[in-house]
């Protein structure tokens, strides 16, 4: 691999290979980060949910449980 760009100026390596990997495979990156962005985005909302619903629980529990100590 060292030999094809051992002759090539600088600017092609660092500049032209990377933008023609982007072009090519631009499509298959965004939807990959779109993928990963959204699954964390579920779980952040799956944490919620589920830190919501135990808290819930216990104020529900917790008082419920004080009402009987009367």
């Amino acid at each position: 691999m060292r030999e094809i760009f051992a002759g090539l100026p600088w600017w092609v390596k660092w500049i032209a290979v990377p933008v023609i990997a982007l072009v090519v495979f631009g499509g298959l990156i965004a939807s990959v980060v779109g993928f990963v962005v959204n699954l964390l985005f579920k779980a952040l909302v799956f944490v919620a949910l589920v830190g919501g619903l135990i808290y819930v629980v216990r104020k529900f529990t917790s008082s419920s449980s004080s009402r009987s100590d009367w």
